[in-house]
């Protein structure tokens, strides 16, 4: 009969906690790196920049339409066969690029909503003004934008954050692999799997926090 281990649960959080910063650490990184890719491919389709849209389109759909442990693979195991360059990448940034990549194109489709929201008064009020289509985007136009994405945004952002747990199939020492390690030598899978998925919730309950109270001071104007 199956009896829950209570002592050895709650053993294992100063465990997990030890490797909270890598998970944390491919989270924020890969977001930041996916958050700059995004805005590049939404200026690019927004503005319908030929050829460079095209591109977008068929990088968008491939990152969308394939799952994200297939492109992790292929980016740690089979890019250094194609780019020997990439021989040297460890599975670390292996993971970070997989990540940064995937959820670039979920954000690309965010951002460039967001600025389609912008009433086209705004850019003519913008021109009006003497600013040049380049100051109108960036002044303008984007903070507009990045208001009414945030929220889509940190979706990306928590989705982000618990994909951060394919690492482990990597090799990354995260908090996912070392849960498995844990369960696999006790044999507690129950206890060890509950434990980390308390971790991510909790980590989750404090950005969604931040994420409301972002959301409040940029509605403040409004």
């Amino acid at each position: 009969m199956f009896t829950f281990d209570v002592d050895y649960t709650l053993g294992l959080f100063p465990i997990l906690l030890k490797y909270i910063n890598i998970t944390l650490s491919l989270a924020v990184i890969s977001t930041v790196i996916a958050l700059i890719i995004a805005i590049i491919i939404a200026i690019i389709k927004t503005n319908n920049i030929k050829v460079l849209s095209q591109i977008s389109d068929v990088y968008v759909s491939f990152l969308r339409g394939t799952p994200l442990l297939v492109q992790l693979f292929l980016f740690y195991y089979g890019l250094p066969q194609v780019f020997p360059i990439f021989a040297a990448m460890d599975a670390y940034w292996a993971s970070i690029l997989g990540l940064s990549l995937h959820f670039s194109a979920y954000m690309a489709e965010s951002i460039r909503g967001a600025i389609k929201s912008v009433e086209k008064g705004q850019f003519e009020a913008a021109y009006s003004l003497g600013m040049n289509k380049t100051q109108t985007f960036f002044y303008i136009i984007l903070p507009q934008a990045i208001r009414v994405a945030v929220p889509s945004l940190m979706n990306n952002f928590i989705d982000l954050l618990k994909s951060t747990s394919l690492a482990f199939t990597l090799g990354v020492p995260e908090i996912m692999a070392k849960a498995q390690l844990e369960a696999a030598s006790s044999f507690k899978y129950f206890e060890s799997f509950l434990a980390v998925a308390i971790v991510y919730w909790v980590i989750v309950l404090m950005f969604t926090y931040l994420q409301k109270r972002y959301e409040k001071r940029l509605n403040k104007a409004y």
